[in-house]
């Protein structure tokens, strides 16, 4: 019943009902930014689509996918242990593990695994945050592990259908995190938000990863093994 109630609420009026906006506003953002980068400069690099166009692309779902969460604990700020300890671990986990992943695949396991580590830990921390330092240390965990796996994971499947494991990858991970905003709606529903903001957090994450993403893919430093 609680699963019904959630999915009213993504066309509510509690934080849950701009889950959704947010998405669209991050992708608006990222994409528009994208269009004008590659209008500017990137349609100049050669064989820029197919080389690159599949993983910026899946890169850019999945920032849209994890930024709905920070606006979501935001708005609730304090949560119990158990709670905040899942939110900083799956957080972590998802946000170090999918950017780890698509610059892996392009650039090569240490750079993958850099960036997938610093923004893994950097989510998993701020949202972990919510419940002090057991959520820290979760998300901070997470976050280490999760830019290791997903940049090891890119480069293991180089050459054994890459592409069609990040369609499956990005889908479980997007369902992955679906279920933490409505366990986090189930932990809150009976309490108040205390911060309302508007989406501009939002679009300034979304416009600074693309940015940083599509340089490091494009014209970022890469691991012998591309060069």
């Amino acid at each position: 019943m609680t699963l019904k109630e959630f999915k009213k609420e993504l066309y509510g009026e509690r934080v849950e009902g701009e889950l959704l906006k947010t998405i669209l506003y991050s992708l608006i953002f990222s994409f528009g930014l994208l269009f004008i980068l590659y209008f500017l400069k990137l349609r100049y690099v050669d064989s820029f689509l197919p080389k690159y166009g599949f993983f910026i692309f899946f890169a850019i779902l999945s920032y849209s996918m994890i930024l709905p969460s920070l606006r979501q604990v935001r708005a609730y700020r304090q949560f119990s242990c158990m709670p905040g300890m899942m939110i900083g671990m799956t957080s972590g986990m998802i946000a170090g593990f999918l950017p780890g992943y698509f610059i892996g695949a392009t650039n090569g396991l240490s750079y993958g695994m850099f960036f997938g580590m610093a923004f893994g830990i950097f989510i998993g921390v701020w949202n972990g945050n919510c419940c002090g330092i057991m959520g820290i240390m979760e998300g901070l965990m997470a976050g280490f592990m999760g830019g290791l796996m997903g940049a090891m994971t890119s480069v293991m499947l180089l050459n054994d259908n890459l592409k069609i494991a990040s369609v499956a990858i990005f889908l479980i991970s997007s369902w992955i995190i679906f279920s933490l905003d409505y366990m986090i709606y189930k932990e809150m529903k009976e309490n108040e938000r205390e911060l309302v903001e508007d989406h501009m957090l939002t679009i300034l994450f979304s416009i600074i990863l693309t940015a940083i993403t599509t340089w490091l893919i494009v014209f970022g430093p890469r691991s012998v093994l591309f060069s």
